[in-house]
């Protein structure tokens, strides 16, 4: 039975008629502004901005203080280090030390380098290990420049003798880039898609809107860095989302081409239909995705929302992708949708209103009615299932990630392991103290309180700006950068040491440890306001779409539990260290602080999309038959197997960011892949189903306005409006 939707009108239906007949003009448009958003997006892109400190915590205290009075010390340094099993004065690790003092010294991006032979306080007690500082003259180094120092270090290792060069910069330098993590994504999607559709040309379609939109739209992510400054990971970050919704997106209306075809459209009606019906659904996936990102804003971060404005841009050019360029290849493509398939034993042709093919189908409504006839049971097991593996979240520590948590085989680790071998686990983790109050003889009773405080390992002396208007000196902890006793220590300095000093009160505590803790404590302060935004924002829009407050309050309950368990994995992997070596892991660490900030709004958004295609299913039913419990099965039904696709192209492209060498962005991916595989199993298949039919007729209470009952053959709004 052929729709009457492409007759109906309407700004869709409009817009997918023009793309369609004016394909060539629409697929040119296309090409050439893609083509030149790239070229100026990713030729004169904004510098990223990896500065986590600033608003008005103690740190960005410290470091305003620093900037100001201390110009000397701003710029990047790194630090070598040096461990000689005979101790560096034996003449041939002398020999191998100077060499390599001596190159570093010569590179045209350093400044003097001062050999630990110069200067004893450079060298520990018995003289088997050393440290000396390498000023950096350029403050943007290029990574390849730095890299050459990097390798300079680590050729130098050997007989005896270790060397390790650390810093920020070091780091940067020899961490790889993404490499083939996105292809080996998109490959993945590839093979699911062609599973799905049986067809290469079925396949493609999805794949080629998807690519075309996200060169676009990250293009827009690096210009976006203009107007609000972005770290460097937010162009991965939005990568990741984008490849995954712009895939998604498309299959969606890539589905309902080919089921109206087969019901008897012809490939213009079909096209209309299809971007009217799935496109509707699609927009309203897309914008809550956005609006869920867009709570980021919410957190006062402004590096957070260089992240949600970045990301936002790649999702909204995957959303005019689909229902513009999409059918605009449809166009071309016509009848030839299902060219190049795979081969297949038997061909079943679908059902009249579309769906996956009735053996499919017969075995989704067999497991609606398991469903339906244990519903308590199955709510309670599906549950505690995610109440179990949200348990972890109650643990979860924050932090930066630091040379620590580094591959073993980069130098910035081996640069961390020989320091904190001889110059303790708190030198990588030095606390800051700066102050306007008087001369350095005044901060005597504070630099003595701080050196009696447990936990410090030893404080260096007061320093002078050379203005004579500020004074700072640096305490080292006996725990390293990752340790939460040094974040407890931090607060004790803050809260009880400083406090009862003489101008102690008058005394900040910076420095990147000092930053890292601040930025985590205003994370978890400021994390709920967020969560509060994204659920009434949601609600909103799910209520006006589907028209019930119930089902919109078991979707919000239901998102929480899903990204609550995939918290709590991502804890048990990644800080507990479970199975963390399997996913890439070097060592058990605290989770990336921002890394629940951006998971959070981004699986919220999905997790409405697959909320959408499965209720907007369910209601069509429901209008149709007056039967909650016939609409549930028949709903489960048709959208299983595309909320299974969609559900493992989304799993793949995320877990490919694994293959990746940064430590945060395989938190991002693995966290985000267990999230949705959550919800399309337990939540989808099992929770949903049973806690609506245990709710009943109350599933679709709208205050005002009484329940729609229809009888079988009455056409339904929604089925006009957004039916995937």
């Amino acid at each position: 039975m052929t729709t009457d939707t492409a007759r109906t009108g309407g700004a869709l239906t409009r817009l997918a008629r023009f793309c369609y007949r004016r394909r060539r003009l629409v697929l040119l448009t296309w090409i050439i502004g893609v083509i030149a958003v790239a070229l100026v997006g990713f030729g004169y892109a904004a510098a990223p901005d990896n500065d986590f400190a600033g608003g008005s915590s103690d740190s960005a205290k410290a470091q305003a203080l620093i900037e100001k009075h201390f110009p000397e010390r701003q710029g990047d340094t790194l630090t070598l280090a040096i461990k000689a099993d005979k101790g560096i004065d034996d003449p041939a690790a002398r020999r191998r030390i100077d060499k390599v003092i001596a190159d570093l010294d010569a590179s045209p991006i350093t400044g003097p380098v001062t050999s630990p032979y110069q200067d004893s306080n450079l060298v520990t007690k018995d003289r088997r290990i050393a440290r000396t500082t390498i000023p950096l003259t350029e403050k943007d180094a290029k990574k390849t420049e730095v890299k050459s120092l990097v390798d300079t270090v680590k050729q130098s290792s050997g007989d005896g003798v270790s060397l390790g060069l650390g810093g920020n910069q070091a780091e940067k330098a020899e961490t790889p880039t993404q490499g083939p993590s996105d292809s080996v994504g998109v490959l993945a999607a590839a093979v699911i898609l062609f599973i799905a559709f049986g067809s290469l040309v079925a396949m493609g379609l999805p794949i080629v809107t998807a690519l075309m939109a996200i060169l676009g739209g990250l293009a827009l992510t690096k210009l976006s860095g203009y107007l609000v400054p972005a770290p460097d990971f937010t162009v991965v970050f939005a990568a990741l989302i984008g490849l995954g919704v712009g895939i998604d997106y498309a299959l969606f209306i890539v589905t309902r081409y080919k089921d109206n075809l087969e019901n008897g459209d012809d490939p213009e009606s079909a096209t209309v239909n299809a971007i009217t019906t799935a496109g509707h659904a699609v927009l309203f996936a897309g914008t809550t995705v956005v609006i869920a990102m867009l709570g980021l804003v919410a957190v006062g971060q402004r590096l957070m929302t260089g992240v949600a404005i970045g990301a936002s841009a790649t999702v909204l050019v995957t959303m005019i992708a689909a229902v513009t360029l999409l059918p605009a290849f449809l166009g071309f493509i016509g009848h030839r949708i299902n060219s190049l398939r795979l081969p297949r034993r038997t061909s079943r042709r679908r059902a009249s209103h579309g769906g996956p093919a009735p053996t499919r189908r017969a075995a989704a409504e067999r497991w609606a009615g398991v469903v339906q006839r244990r519903p308590l049971v199955t709510a309670v097991l599906a549950g505690a299932a995610l109440l179990v593996l949200a348990a972890p979240t109650l643990s979860m520590r924050l932090s930066l990630p630091d040379a620590s948590v580094q591959p073993h085989d980069r130098s910035s680790y081996s640069s961390y392991t020989i320091l904190s071998e001889g110059f303790g686990p708190g030198y990588g983790a030095p606390l800051i103290f700066a102050t306007e109050a008087g001369p350095k003889d005044a901060l005597g009773p504070v630099v003595e309180a701080v050196n009696a405080t447990e936990g410090i390992a030893y404080v260096t002396p007061p320093q002078v700006s050379k203005d004579g208007q500020a004074t700072t000196f640096t305490a080292f902890p006996k725990t390293g950068f990752q340790d939460e006793a040094t974040a407890d220590l931090v607060h004790k300095l803050r809260d009880d040491v400083l406090p009862k000093a003489p101008a102690g009160d008058k005394v900040y505590i910076g420095g990147p440890n000092a930053a890292a803790i601040d930025y985590s404590d205003q994370t978890g302060s400021r994390l709920p306001l967020m969560i509060a935004i994204v659920i009434v924002l949601s609600l909103v829009l799910l209520i006006a779409l589907v028209r019930s407050v119930t089902i919109a309050l078991q979707a919000a309950v239901m998102n929480l539990l899903s990204i609550g368990a995939a918290y709590g994995v991502l804890v048990a992997i990644v800080q507990w260290g479970w199975l963390g070596s399997v996913f890439g892991f070097a060592t058990d660490m605290p989770v990336t602080t921002w890394v629940p900030l951006v998971m959070f709004p981004v699986l919220f958004g999905l997790s409405m999309d697959y909320e959408v295609f499965l209720i907007s299913r369910v209601r069509e039913e429901y209008e149709r038959t007056g039967d909650t419990r016939t609409a549930v099965t028949h709903g489960l039904a048709r959208t299983a197997k595309i909320i299974t696709a969609a559900a493992a192209i989304m799993i793949a492209v995320f877990t490919t960011s694994l293959l990746g060498p940064d430590v945060s962005i395989k938190q991002v991916g693995l966290g985000m892949a267990v999230a949705v595989f959550i919800d399309a199993t337990i939540v989808r298949m099992m929770l949903v189903p049973a806690v609506m039919e245990l709710c009943g007729e109350a599933n679709w209470w709208m205050p005002g306005r009484r329940a729609p009952k229809m009888t079988s053959g009455t056409p339904s709004r929604i089925e006009e409006e957004a039916r995937v």
